[in-house]
């Protein structure tokens, strides 16, 4: 057993089963003003073969959900299974989003509503352990001209203490961008921000923590990625990721 195993600094990732990983993603829609997502399917691909290289046991795809069906998958989520066996919980959603909103494909549902039925005693089987959400949709409208910058060269252990925490302690959301902004696709490479976190993921799970990966992702967004439409109004446009943690401890996915 490594050392990390008995550190109340780290969550305990030495649990029977890795955990579950659910993917939400919405491609086509039934409103006439929401486009269809292309692209869309290599970011789901992509994800599934990550949580699989990972050791999450059950990988959940749902393609094209309705705000009501969001509801209920999450909502019934609580009884995908039993999660006292489970070192954490993740949650994909690709689809369009604007503003506290992402989008079913008729629409919308706020984005608190996806949290909550995971907070505190709604899942008892999850509590004290990181819920992870990832969440690739537009924000809002409006596009990010950037600015130019010269670039310089656990476990814990098993007694019976119980402690009272709070109902939205060990979240953990990663938003493709920051509140207000486009995210940007690829139609053909998928959005900017999946392919960086699969890329980053899959270079340094075994040895990095989820907020250090987490960072590469935001600088590898930011730096590497820029849109070339051509069009005054669209070309050379940025985008950053924006991170909110309520973890208590660091996320290592190996113990």
């Amino acid at each position: 057993m490594s050392s990390r195993t008995q550190d109340l600094q780290y969550y305990r990732m030495d649990y029977p089963k890795r955990g579950t990983a659910v993917i939400i993603n919405n491609e086509t829609f039934l409103r006439c003003d929401l486009s269809d997502r292309d692209g869309s399917e290599v970011d789901a691909e992509r994800m599934e073969r990550l949580f699989k290289s990972m050791g999450f046991e059950k990988i959940l795809r749902r393609d094209n959900l309705t705000a009501d069906e969001i509801r209920r998958e999450l909502d019934e989520g609580k009884t995908w299974q039993d999660h006292s066996e489970s070192s954490c919980f993740v949650c994909v959603l690709l689809s369009h989003g604007d503003h506290e909103y992402v989008y079913g494909t008729d629409e919308g549902i706020e984005v608190s509503e996806i949290f909550q039925p995971f907070r505190g005693n709604n899942c008892r089987s999850l509590v004290g352990k990181p819920k992870l959400f990832f969440i690739q949709a537009c924000r809002g409208e409006l596009d990010d001209d950037g600015a130019d910058v010269v670039d310089a060269a656990i476990m814990e252990p098993r007694d019976t203490v119980v402690r009272r925490i709070p109902s939205d302690a060990d979240f953990f959301i990663a938003y493709s961008v920051v509140q207000g902004y486009a995210s940007w696709r690829h139609t053909e490479l998928g959005s900017w921000f999946i392919q960086a976190v699969v890329k980053i993921f899959q270079e340094n799970w075994r040895r990095l923590d989820l907020l250090t990966m987490m960072t590469r992702v935001n600088r590898m967004v930011a730096y590497e990625f820029e849109s070339n439409t051509g069009d005054a109004k669209s070309h050379r446009k940025k985008q950053m990721p924006c991170v909110t943690s309520m973890l208590t401890k660091d996320v290592y996915f190996l113990a």
